[in-house]
This record gives C-alpha cells, structure tokens and sequence, in this order.
C-alpha cells in the first residue's frame, strides 16, 4: 500500500476504536465528535475528496432519521409516553404481568418509533413505576433495553442501521415487516422468559400493591395530532410511498401549528446522531474510495457468502467490534456482489440489531438506558446486564437464523 493508504488506514482504525469506545482516554470526545473530526482529516489527507464527501452523505437516511425525530418530539410533548407508562401501571397485577407489559410496550414502541428515543423516554418512567411498586429495577430495565432492541429489528424505522438498510435496499416496508417481525414477536417472549429466569426472586407470584403514580396530563389537541399523523405515515408506509418522503410528510404535518413553538421541537432533536451519521458516511466513504474495503471483504465475503449463519457470525463479530451501524456501512457497498442481496440486507438487519443486546456497551439504547438509570439512583452494572443480555442474545440470534433460513 501507498503512504496515504497506511495513514488512511491508520485514521480509519483510530475512528472505528473510538466510535466502539464511545470516547477517547482524557478528551471530551463523543462519538458523533469522533466521527466528524475523523472524517474531516480524511479529506484533508486526500483520502476522500470534499465533492465525494458529500456525496458520501446518504440524504435518504438523514431525512427519515430527522422526521422520525420530530414525529416522536411531539409525541413526547403530547405527554404519549406518559400515558403508555400509566396503562402498563394499571393493566400489571403482578410482577410477572408488569414485565410483559413493558416489554410488550418497548418492543411495539420501537418497531413504529426510534427504539433509542424509546428507551430515553420510558426509562425514567419505569423507574418511577417499580419505586412506586417496591420492585427491584435492575430486572425492568434489563427488559426495556433488550425488548427495545428486539422490537427495532421488524420496521425499516426502528433503529439506524435498519433506516440505512432500508434505504440502501429497496426493500418495501411491508416485505421487510413480514420477514423480519416473527423474529421480533418470538425474541420479545425470549427476552421475558430469560429476565424471569435470571431473576427467579423478583418474579415470584405475589400481587403488586396499587400504583401511586403522579396524575396525567396530556395536551390532548397535541395527542390527536400526532397520532393521525404516525397513522397516515404508516398508510402511506403500506401504499409503498418512499419511506422518508412519508415520515416527512408526517412529520411536516405536525409542523403546522398555531400552538407549540418550533424552536421549542428543535431543541429536543437529537442532532448529535444526525451529526454521526452523516460523519460516518464520509468515514466509510473513504474507506471505499482508498480501497481499504476492497482488502477487508476479500477475507470477510468468502466467509459471509457461505450462508446465513456465516454472515450472521460475521455481522455479530463486526457489531461487537466495531457497532453496528459501522458494520451495516462496511458491508454497504458489496451487498449487491451477493448471490441473494435481499436475504443478505435482512440477515444484517437481523444480526446487527440482536447483536447490540450482548453487552451493555453493544447498543446506544443499552447506554442510554444505564445512563439514564445512574442520574436517578440506579446502578446497571456491566456485569448485572451480562447474566440476562448473553442468554438472551444467543437464543433470539439462534431463532432469527432459523426464519430466516426457513423462508428465505
């Protein structure tokens, strides 16, 4: 290789280590900052030009991301979310029950939302609920954080890597739900029954005290709203109207108001993510156009291209590794080189998701979720989140690969 391509490839590694790390030792670098310096040296140093970088840049996917985020701001507002917690609340009779509920919860809320913006959401408010139920929260939010994760992979608009395949594919949004919800549908009863496993003592079948929860106030006007406007997106979704252009729509829809302040809807986007992945594009950009992806699939294809449960192997590895959206990048460009392209976009759809429930670390919506917990008292420790993520992760993986090799 030339000089350039050992600096790119130097750059590269020193970007992918601090997206997986999350940080870099001493500085204060997240990982949308680490993807955005990181792809702005590498068209310093010519690895990719300014005019390839942005083109690079996967509108498609900005856009769906950006008008899901509106969509779920103003849910938020509407105080949505708050009522899902109170219908769980009221609807659990036990312990076992209130698991299922929120599992359930997490997981249909993911598949139609953004399962990261999910989990910041409800975390906060199951905490709430098993303080005010006596409950230990470790087992709950273990829950939550798989079963958002579980329920992400059956939509196109559940997580990022799934909107980037989606994009990238062509796959309509009914086909990829037909192929992809049975694996959420069974993982959710995985998850379930290996939390209620793990944790035996917090599961026994005693009633739950009534809930004591604040009252409700939802901004009814607003909750109209924005449900006749996720209604109308999915609509469209089945008509097969492009994906972000009918997320946009939807999300235009709940721009024109006389009431709720637009400034008021930005400050609660997450720019932070869409800076990442626009980054990101850039990054894996220049790994395509200095051929450094070239070098890593002549080793990685042979093994992928053996079958479903190579590449899932492979894509569980590289998620680990590396995440998983920099996985789905990688992969991007060689997906159409596959005998059978489209069964390869939904194993990868499939492994990076289930993928990010192995650690705590192996997905932003296990993150969020610990985070979260530890501003309000709660310590999800790496080692806690293990005895329940592991098993769940092998069992849900070992089901998608044997759909998955069923109808394909």
């Amino acid at each position: 290789m030339s000089p350039q391509n050992w600096l790119t490839l130097f750059l590269v590694l020193l970007i992918l280590v601090g997206i997986a790390l999350g940080r870099y030792p001493w500085l204060r670098m997240n990982r949308a900052t680490i993807a955005l310096v990181g792809a702005t040296l590498l068209v310093l140093i010519g690895a990719i030009g300014l005019e390839e970088a942005y083109a690079a840049i996967d509108m498609n996917t900005i856009v769906l991301l950006f008008a899901m985020m509106i969509i779920n701001v103003n849910l938020s507002l509407a105080g949505f979310f708050r009522l899902v917690n109170r219908r769980v609340a009221q609807w659990a009779h036990s312990p076992r029950g209130l698991l299922a509920l929120i599992v359930a919860a997490a997981g249909i809320l993911s598949a139609r939302f953004l399962n990261d913006t999910i989990v910041l959401m409800l975390t906060p408010l199951v905490l709430e609920m098993t303080a005010a139920r006596q409950r230990n929260p470790i087992p709950y939010l273990i829950g939550l954080a798989t079963a958002a994760n579980i329920g992400s992979v059956a939509t196109i608009t559940g997580n990022p890597q799934n909107m980037l395949i989606g994009m990238s594919s062509g796959i309509p949004y009914v086909t990829f739900v037909a192929y992809l919800g049975p694996v959420a549908l069974v993982g959710l009863i995985v998850a379930w029954g290996v939390v209620v496993l793990v944790y035996r003592g917090e599961f026994t079948a005693v009633p739950l005290p009534p809930p004591n929860l604040p009252p409700d106030r939802p901004y009814r006007p607003l909750l109209r709203k924005s449900m006749v406007a996720t209604g109308l997106m999915l609509v469209a979704f089945v008509a097969g109207v492009p994906v972000p252009l009918a997320a946009l729509a939807a999300a235009s829809l709940l721009l024109i108001t006389r009431r709720l302040k637009p400034a008021r809807v930005f400050r609660e986007i997450d720019w932070t993510l869409l800076v990442f992945f626009a980054a990101l594009f850039v990054v894996t950009g220049a790994i395509v156009t200095s051929g450094l992806s070239d070098r890593l699939f002549a080793v990685l294809q042979p093994v992928a291209e053996r079958g479903i449960v190579p590449l899932t192997a492979v894509s569980v590895i590289l998620s680990n590794t590396i995440s998983n959206v920099p996985a789905v990048m990688l992969f991007r460009p060689f997906v159409a080189e596959f005998s059978d392209p489209q069964t390869t976009w939904l194993v990868l759809a499939m492994a990076t998701t289930l993928a990010g429930n192995l650690t705590l670390l192996g997905s932003v919506a296990n993150l969020i979720v610990a985070e979260t917990a530890a501003t309000m008292g709660v310590r999800l420790t790496f080692g806690e989140y293990l005895k329940a993520g592991v098993p769940i992760t092998l069992l849900s993986l070992a089901w998608g690969v044997l759909w998955l090799t069923l109808v394909m």
